[in-house]
């Protein structure tokens, strides 16, 4: 089935509560075959399952916690249980914040293992020690989403045979035009983050906007649409294998 998968994409969140089956239609008409969706907190993930159900081999569930939690910008904070590390000097500024934080993606990297599931992984401003600690915990299976470190972090990720997602954003972003520029294909996927991370700022973004990031990277590549469309597929299938009786040949 020819087509993309958006391996990063927040579908649950209340911007798209009044048009969900219109964001969903949009996505499909443009090509979408599968969407990751992730969750921010805990309260998302009766939410996230119940839209699994409603579009049945099409949202899959991507069940963690985000690191920075709260409503408001000024509410908040580092989470206790989350996916990833996000050393943002607004969010966590001490040490003692950092290992905290270190403390719990141990946690959860030790039952993704014991599951054999990837970490879907936010590493914002935390490129280099989230890289690091994947390692040293042995974890193999492992997408970077949105990675927002230098081309140079990043290849120590592809050694260990991670990947890295790449949003709509990228054509206002030189940090990831960058990036794409020496990661290899083989080691990228696709995501939109929805509703962030669109091609515009400010504008809710949606999975239908994954084609924008697809021909940016064929652009930078030299290769076809069609070439980045098969294989960040197989990439995502690589990393997600539990899609695969959805995704038919």
């Amino acid at each position: 089935m020819k087509g993309f998968i958006d391996c990063h994409c927040h579908i649950s969140a209340e911007e798209f509560d009044s048009d969900i089956e219109d964001v969903v239609d949009n996505s499909k008409k443009n090509g979408l075959i599968a969407l990751v969706a992730v969750a921010e907190h805990a309260g998302e993930f009766e939410k996230i399952i119940q839209l699994s159900k409603r579009f049945p081999g099409f949202v899959f569930p991507c069940l963690g916690i985000h690191p920075v939690q709260g409503i408001h910008p000024e509410e908040q904070r580092g989470v206790t249980f989350q996916v990833g590390l996000d050393f943002t000097p607004r969010i966590v500024n001490s040490e003692t914040g950092k290992e905290e934080q270190r403390r719990v993606l141990i946690r959860q990297a030790e039952i993704a293992k014991q599951l054999d599931l990837p970490l879907n992984v936010h590493s914002r401003s935390a490129g280099r020690p989230t890289i690091h600690l994947l390692k040293e915990q042995g974890v193999q299976k492992a997408l970077l989403h949105a990675f927002d470190g230098k081309p140079s972090v990043a290849m120590e990720g592809v050694k260990a045979g991670y990947f890295f997602s790449i949003p709509p954003s990228i054509i206002r972003s030189q940090q990831k035009q960058k990036l794409v520029q020496q990661l290899p294909l083989e080691h990228m996927c696709l995501e939109t983050d929805s509703p962030a991370l669109g091609p515009e700022k400010q504008v809710r973004n949606e999975p239908q906007n994954i084609v924008v990031a697809a021909e940016y990277v064929a652009k930078v590549k030299g290769v076809s649409l069609e070439t980045v469309m098969e294989i960040t597929k197989q990439n995502a299938l690589k990393l997600f294998p539990r899609l695969k009786p959805f995704i038919t040949a």
